[in-house]
């Protein structure tokens, strides 16, 4: 850990020396203290919010909480009453969450203090003019608000790091620091660069990778005297973690490069030199990571001993205690000092990076367009049927999930088949069908134009809330993660625990009500297009990508709860459903109609000064977006309706054989029951007169 904090100043100093970023300004210079504090508290900063993230990673997913788990059937506060005491690596893990958040916290306000300083041109002083100058870049620029914000998450990740211990907490503690990545990723690309969507949406999922990796890396160091017994097992779990992080890091950088270099004799650039230096590094810690993989932890985990030089001569796995498994120890940790040393040069390289200017300028034009003012981007060329299919803007963090989410599908529904169990190949069909449309809808057509077309807008609006979640809920996710995903029987959550506890949640009983997510479905749509959120969602990148979740998860939720095969806190009835999926029908339509008759431009600011000169106008478009939504948006209502009448006479279907089967076994007792009660209400019957008589 020292040899890699060592080398991540190292590294730093040098690369900063290599490209000039640490010499004085001819413009207003700050002074040698700031040119060089602020990236070494940013290089601080990087490493301690990984070791925050990855240490409350491992704690919620990898390590076991308790020192003996056994599974029993009482009650959480029993549970909670008789609890073993906690493992010593859970515990280290937590003590390594602690002291990083607080080093997280004091190198973010250092940031925040040298970035001023920096960006004003002022070296450091306690002068009035110089405080009131340091409030106002704190409240009235996008950085300042940025450093704030990182520096406000910081501290309430510190506080309930020193406060939680359940699993749920430590959970949304871990959430919130992943956070703090957003601000990050905002300020990493100038709003008026090129492409400023694709570029913070790789810096984003670079940070995110980062943090798993170097992270998770920094804990096994820490806790790897208190592992003991379920090294194998802990390494087995971080590994499937680190590979997918080494892939999200590696193609995220090269993505955020290719953004930022216009011709490859850009790379011969002190730029391009650091570009190409990270990228090396990179390869190296992947290769390290592979033989982690197909060497080490198999022979720690006793599996696959064949991968082992000395099993494969021998034909023996590892014995535990064995001299082949204390060298393999060993070897793992020598690689694991290795990794580290080579993530400490790469941290320092990239700090060195994001202080180098980039080849292409990321200023806005001073002949810039209305629309690419507006937009970020230039106005796209006149919309025709044939640009529905050559217009693509890939949207990056969208590529990743629908990417993670394919694969994820792909190898579940293969080892549910290759085990042995049934898993339609239809529903495998639905899910990549709805991933592909999610696809377009983000990265196509109706993401570059519904940049400035409210009819295109509203297509992709309806596309995301309609037709890609109907495929994507016939494609019944967690139905197949569960049956894929073993247990745990350590106690440790992993993502099968997860999915569960997310189904049985009180939140989930809350979102997943029919009459709640019909309300949500219909009513948020109103509340969007006639408030600030619309414009929002349409200037900001932030309200543009929650905009997309937003339509995509209301969407899904509404159709789960009419059609869905996922388990459920509970299910409305059938003809409730179709009560609801008329209304909601009835309401698109009302809305739809509403828009194709306004006479008012929503979001005039916007649309209106876009400097369009093709295709309708303003506000014949606003109308022509109307009719879509009214249009389109009855067509999949009908295809649910069909389907819960479908699932309805198949629920009646199997109530009747049950009845058949019950009464085979019985002889149709309750036949007779019910024909006895008649039978016996006759006789009463004939019997009354004569009493009357008497």
């Amino acid at each position: 850990m020292a040899a890699a904090g060592a080398l991540v100043l190292v590294a730093l100093v040098a690369a900063l020396l290599f490209t000039g970023a640490a010499g004085a300004s001819q413009l207003g210079d700050p002074g040698a203290l700031t040119r060089w504090a602020l990236p070494v508290a940013k290089a601080v900063q990087n490493v301690s919010m990984a070791a925050v993230i990855g240490s409350l990673v491992f704690a919620v997913a990898i390590l076991p909480k308790n020192l003996n788990y056994k599974r029993s059937r009482k009650s959480a506060t029993e549970r909670t009453a008789s609890a073993e005491p906690e493992h010593p690596a859970f515990t280290r893990t937590l003590t390594l969450t602690s002291a990083a958040a607080v080093t997280w916290t004091l190198s973010a306000l250092a940031v925040m203090v040298f970035t001023y300083s920096d960006v004003s041109g002022l070296p450091l002083s306690g002068d009035p003019t110089y405080t009131s100058g340091l409030a106002s870049f704190l409240t009235d620029f996008a950085t300042g608000r940025a450093w704030l914000a990182v520096s406000i998450i910081a501290a309430v990740v510190t506080a309930l790091s020193f406060g939680v211990r359940s699993l749920n907490m430590l959970a949304f503690t871990g959430i919130l620091a992943a956070g703090a990545l957003l601000p990050t990723a905002l300020i990493g690309h100038s709003a008026g660069g090129d492409d400023h969507s694709a570029a913070v949406n790789s810096i984003g999922l670079h940070l995110l990778g980062v943090c798993l990796w170097i992270g998770g890396m920094i804990v096994l160091a820490v806790i790897s005297r208190q592992l003991g017994s379920i090294t194998g097992v802990v390494l087995t779990r971080f590994s499937a973690l680190a590979g997918f992080a080494f892939a999200l890091v590696f193609l995220s950088g090269v993505v955020n490069a290719s953004l930022r270099i216009t011709s490859p004799g850009q790379l011969a650039t002190e730029w391009g030199a650091l570009v190409i230096t990270k990228a090396a590094l990179t390869l190296l810690l992947g290769l390290l990571g592979l033989m982690h993989r197909r060497w080490i932890i198999p022979r720690l985990a006793g599996a696959n001993p064949a991968r082992t030089p000395s099993a494969a001569a021998t034909g023996t796995a590892a014995v535990p205690g064995s001299k082949g498994e204390l060298s393999a120890q060993r070897v793992l940790w020598q690689l694991i000092a290795v990794e580290l040393a080579v993530m400490g040069a790469v941290s320092g390289v990239a700090v060195a990076l994001g202080r180098t200017a980039p080849p292409r300028s990321e200023e806005l034009p001073p002949d810039a367009s209305p629309a690419r003012i507006l937009t970020g981007y230039d106005l796209p060329p006149e919309l025709t049927p044939e640009r529905y299919l050559t217009e693509w803007r890939p949207d990056w963090l969208w590529v990743a999930i629908i990417l993670t989410l394919a694969t994820s599908y792909l190898i579940g529904a293969v080892k549910v088949r290759r085990r042995g169990d049934k898993w339609p190949v239809l529903r495998t069909i639905c899910w990549l069908v709805g991933l592909v449309a999610l696809f377009y809808i983000t990265c196509g057509a109706p993401q570059v134009y519904g940049m400035v077309l409210f009819s295109t807008h509203m297509l992709g609006h309806m596309a995301l809330t309609m037709v890609v979640p109907l495929f994507l809920v016939l494609g019944a996710p967690v139905t197949l993660a569960l049956k894929a995903l073993p247990p745990r029987p350590d106690g440790t959550r992993g993502i099968r625990e997860w999915i569960l506890i997310g189904v049985h949640s009180r939140y989930s009983k809350i979102i997943t009500n029919p009459i709640f997510a019909a309300v949500n479905f219909a009513g948020s749509i109103v509340v969007f297009y006639y408030s600030d959120l619309f414009g929002f969602a349409l200037r900001e990148h932030v309200g543009h990508e929650l905009m997309v979740v937003h339509f995509l998860l209301t969407g899904y939720i509404f159709i789960l709860t009419m059609i869905g095969i996922d388990p459920l806190p509970s299910r409305a009835p059938y003809p409730l459903r179709l009560v609801i999926l008329l209304a909601t029908m009835a309401f698109h339509a009302f809305f739809g109609v509403a828009v194709m008759g306004g006479t008012s431009l929503i979001q005039a600011s916007y649309f209106g000064n876009m400097g369009r000169e093709w295709g309708l106008s303003a506000l014949e478009d606003q109308q022509l977006g109307g009719s879509l939504m009214w249009g389109i948006g009855e067509i999949p209502t009908l295809f649910v309706a069909i389907g819960v009448a479908y699932q309805w006479s198949k629920s009646d279907a199997r109530e009747t054989r049950r009845s058949d089967r019950a009464a085979e076994r019985n002889n149709d007792a309750d036949l007779a029951a019910y024909n006895n009660m008649f039978a016996n209400l006759a006789q009463r019957d004939a019997r009354t007169p004569d009493q009357g008589d008497r």
